[in-house]
């Protein structure tokens, strides 16, 4: 599986981001868009406005939060194939 994350070095959401895929033990590339005009703008074209982090995941653009509720959690495990227990609850990270 090859994973991208589009990240800035202020952006409390993609540090939680890139902690998920540590914890997880993903290998992801790491692309800082204010570092990289030229993925600034691949940000734009896929999503329509800067919005960080997107991940790219074996080429499908996903935004891995929703702001006021954090890290999606539920939707991770499945994207990436990280199986959850039934006794683990729905829960969200605040950068």
């Amino acid at each position: 599986m090859k994973v991208q994350v589009y990240t800035a070095a202020w952006c409390r959401d993609c540090r939680a981001a890139k902690q998920f895929l540590e914890a997880h033990g993903i290998a992801y590339t790491e692309i800082n868009v204010d570092a990289d005009p030229v993925a600034s703008a691949e940000v734009i074209r896929h999503v329509g406005k800067r919005a960080i982090p997107q991940l790219v995941i074996d080429g499908e653009w996903f935004q891995p939060y929703k702001p006021g509720r954090g890290l999606l959690f539920d939707e991770l495990h499945v994207r990436l194939g990280i199986p959850r227990s039934s006794a683990q609850s729905t829960r969200t990270i605040e950068g």
